[in-house]
């Protein structure tokens, strides 16, 4: 299954990425915002499953993922995880962490797919992760059932401001990578039975065509499930939370010379299954 936002309104695609208005569609007994649907997710997707049979294809209207906005637009917990690849690892001039690196970024940084990021003073870099959005509350959850709390999976950038990140005695990692807009998330959520293993997907992204970073999710170092095994040993996620869970090598400030965005600069990220996203920049 595959679901968008679109125009704060949740939209239920068919394979040729075709909508359906959910609100409508089941007379208002969910939706319209999308953000409703994780706190009833089991509900929701019986529902969606069957509707996709009962429907017939004149049922779906074409839209605009361009204007999609982010697939959990207010999640109560924004989880990032650093330092999630080796080669990240080593690129950084770290070893390898024993235990997850968690951070926050604040929800009020998340963008729809398809944005114009305005660039603050300073360095700004990229980081394509795979997000997770959950869709069952977990507390204590074994890796073995991990992935049974998981609404779906889409893309993210974990655009980060390099300069305040390394201000202070300590990182500022949530604040340096919460500028507005440094969360851009989409363009669609889609539900792990739709990949032939979640756990081994392609991921990368391209600045002005060029390759910049391409790897696959079986190199996390801690994979989705293993992720939610800890945070939810620590504090409870809730539907809807959303997990950006690391990003490859490859970013701007490990190149020699580093190279960081600026203004006009394309950034096209994907994930096998769910598709690409494409930011623009320009500045303040």
């Amino acid at each position: 299954m595959r679901i968008a936002n679109i125009d704060a309104r949740a939209v239920l695609l068919d394979e040729a990425g075709r909508g359906l208005d959910i609100a409508a569609a089941s007379d208002g007994e969910f939706g319209p915002s999308i953000h409703g649907l994780y706190g009833r997710w089991d509900e929701f997707a019986a529902w969606a499953r069957a509707r996709r049979r009962a429907v017939g294809p004149g049922a779906y209207r074409d839209i605009d993922l361009g204007r999609a906005l982010p697939p959990s637009p207010t999640p109560a917990q924004v989880f990032a995880v650093g330092l999630n690849y080796a080669d990240h690892a080593g690129e950084s001039g770290v070893e390898p962490p024993a235990e997850p690196a968690v951070f926050t970024k604040f929800a009020t940084c998340l963008t729809g797919a398809d944005a114009r990021v305005v660039l603050p003073a300073g360095t700004v870099d990229w980081e394509v992760e795979l997000v997770v959005v959950i869709g069952r509350r977990a507390r204590d959850v074994d890796e073995a059932d991990a992935w049974d709390h998981v609404a779906g999976l889409t893309i993210g950038q974990d655009l980060s401001e390099r300069t305040l990140q390394h201000t202070g005695p300590m990182p500022q990692f949530s604040l340096a990578k919460s500028y507005e807009g440094f969360g851009p998330m989409g363009p669609v959520l889609v539900t792990p039975d739709e990949f032939p293993d979640p756990d081994d997907l392609a991921i990368g992204c391209r600045l002005n065509g060029e390759a910049v970073q391409k790897s696959r999710t079986k190199h996390m170092i801690f994979p989705v499930p293993v992720l939610i095994a800890k945070l939810s040993a620590v504090t409870t996620l809730l539907p809807g939370d959303v997990i950006f869970s690391g990003t490859p090598s490859g970013v701007g400030a490990a190149q020699n010379p580093p190279r960081f965005l600026g203004p006009d600069d394309t950034l096209v990220s994907f994930v096998e299954g769910v598709g690409v996203m494409t930011q623009t920049f320009e500045r303040a």
